[in-house]
Parts: C-alpha cells; sequence; structure tokens
C-alpha cells in the first residue's frame, strides 16, 4: 500500500525506515487479523498500526547530524538552492520532532490526517472516536504546533 509508506516516509523522513516500518505494520496487521473488529475500513486500520509504530521508531532514534538523513535535490528541481533544500530538510525534521512531541490522541489525529492523508471520517473510523472528537484532538493538536514552528504552520 503506497499510502502507508508515503505516511511512515512522512513521519520517519528516511526511505529505508520508511520501508521497514511499512513491512513490520502489515506484518503486525496479518498477527493480528483476529482483533480487526471490522467497523472501519482495513486500510485504515492498516494505517494507525503504521504510523504507531512509525512514531515508536522516531522515538527509539538517537540524535545524530547523518547526511542521509538530508534529503537528495531531484535532478528536475532545477530551480531549488542548497541553502532551500537544507531549510526545507531542518524544517521537515522539526515537524516531526514537533508532532512526535504530542499528547497521543492529538499526535495520532494530526498523523493520520496529514501523513497518512486520511479524511476526518476515516481517522474517526480508524481509532474508533466521533468525528467531534477527531475535530477537536486535530484543532488542539494543530494548535499545540503551532507556537513551535512558528509563523509557517498558520500558512494555508
Amino acid at each position: 500500500m503506497r499510502a502507508v509508506y508515503r505516511a511512515c516516509l512522512r513521519i520517519l523522513g528516511r526511505p529505508h525506515d520508511a520501508e521497514d516500518v511499512t513491512q513490520e505494520a502489515f506484518v503486525a496487521a496479518y498477527r493480528s487479523i483476529g482483533s480487526f473488529r471490522g467497523d472501519g475500513p482495513l486500510g485504515a486500520w492498516i494505517m494507525r498500526i503504521a504510523t504507531r509504530q512509525a512514531f515508536r521508531r522516531l522515538s527509539e532514534r538517537r540524535p545524530t547530524a547523518d547526511l542521509d538523513e538530508m534529503p537528495e535535490p531531484r535532478l528536475a528541481d532545477t530551480g531549488a538552492s542548497p541553502v532551500g533544500v537544507v531549510v526545507a530538510a531542518e524544517r521537515a525534521r522539526e515537524l516531526r520532532q514537533a508532532v512526535r512531541s504530542l499528547p497521543d490522541p492529538y499526535r495520532e489525529a494530526v498523523a493520520l490526517r496529514f501523513f497518512g492523508e486520511l479524511s476526518l471520517a476515516e481517522v474517526a473510523e480508524a481509532t474508533g472516536r466521533p468525528i467531534n472528537t477527531v475535530k477537536t484532538h486535530l484543532r488542539r493538536g494543530l494548535d499545540r504546533l503551532r507556537p513551535v514552528l512558528g509563523d509557517a504552520s498558520t500558512d494555508r
């Protein structure tokens, strides 16, 4: 499932880690398929497993200054300046750390909505929470991210 890999990649920022976590999520889903209640889409259930494992993997990382963490500029993107690429990579790292620091219901709602690209209804189904609760958790999570991320989080 490409969506699961994309969500893991957005959370972790490293393709090889995203591949590992994606595979681990599908293995975990296979092993626990008996606990799937069927009250929501299977894909949303797997996405929830994957995002939780991705955040767990992210929290287990030791802080390092690794050149492999820097995204390589795409060849088609000839207008990107090296400084812009570095700033964008640093911004993405700060965003992942800020989301990771949120309390669980807010972190889960933000991760599933923005990293997992699920609709509000899909997030509600995946988490088993009413849609208004998901909206509240999402709003509170975003409110907590604004001071950390500054003005860029209010740009739409």
